[in-house]
């Protein structure tokens, strides 16, 4: 199961394995309190791609496009996420103020059609 969370929500039992999939620490926040299994950071969006975006809610379809392009081009970098959710629950971190156009919510959309397709 693939979850996703912001960064600034409290830590839960459910969460399983909780892995920030931004490219940025995100602001405010000590390394600490995130308890955080991992940090890919090169699952993230490009920097490129991330300052065209700008959470720009008219880009969004557009955004998720190019983002899964980026990911198509590098299944070594997310198959780890994808055989973690294959064993247990995957929670996604994620910075930004939108809960629903960000790079972590595209992501887990990727996934999980890998997922229905293996």
């Amino acid at each position: 199961m693939i979850c996703i969370k912001r960064v600034y929500e409290p830590r839960t039992a459910q969460d399983g394995t909780r892995v920030l999939v931004d490219r940025l620490w995100p602001r405010g926040t000590k390394k600490e309190a995130l308890y955080l299994d991992g940090w890919l950071k090169e699952v993230a969006p490009s920097d490129g791609l991330r300052k065209w975006f700008a959470h720009d809610p008219k880009k969004w379809e557009e955004f998720q496009r190019r983002y899964c392009g980026e990911l198509d081009r590098k299944p070594e970098i997310w198959q780890p996420l994808l055989d973690a959710a294959r064993a247990g629950t995957v929670t996604l971190l994620f910075g930004a103020r939108d809960a629903e156009q960000n790079n972590a919510s595209a992501l887990k959309r990727y996934l999980e059609t890998k997922l229905k397709k293996s």
